[in-house]
């Protein structure tokens, strides 16, 4: 069992900063991949970002690409999703995420959730 705890969300204007953190426990955190998600229109959770176990290998949406970077510390058991040039269309509650593989992060397959953050983007 992994259980995740995120933080770190708010309210921010338009084109400001936010970072969030996922703080991971219950399984060595270098043997999983990690993940973020929002909710989108007809989807329960879109995928985001998702980053290999060890930290090499990242993936981002399109429409976010270039604003969002995900991060990992694993002596800290910590996941990160730092958020610049935030929008409107940001505003969400984000889900960090765990999986086996990075593979399964990108594809949707998760194993284990967390309980979401909220992030509100005023204009």
């Amino acid at each position: 069992q992994v259980q995740l705890a995120e933080s770190g969300g708010g309210l921010v204007q338009a084109g400001g900063s936010l970072r969030l953190s996922c703080a991971a426990s219950g399984r060595t955190f270098s043997t999983i991949a990690m993940g973020w998600f929002r909710p989108a229109p007809g989807k329960e959770r879109e995928f985001v970002a998702a980053i290999s176990r060890g930290g090499t290998s990242t993936r981002y949406a399109n429409s976010v690409k270039g604003r969002f970077t995900i991060s990992r510390d694993n002596a800290k058991n910590t996941v990160y999703l730092q958020m610049n040039s935030l929008k409107p269309e940001d505003t969400a509650v984000y889900y960090c995420a765990a999986a086996r593989a990075f593979v399964a992060v990108v594809g949707t397959e998760i194993d284990y959730w967390g309980q979401g953050t909220q992030v509100t983007v005023s204009s």
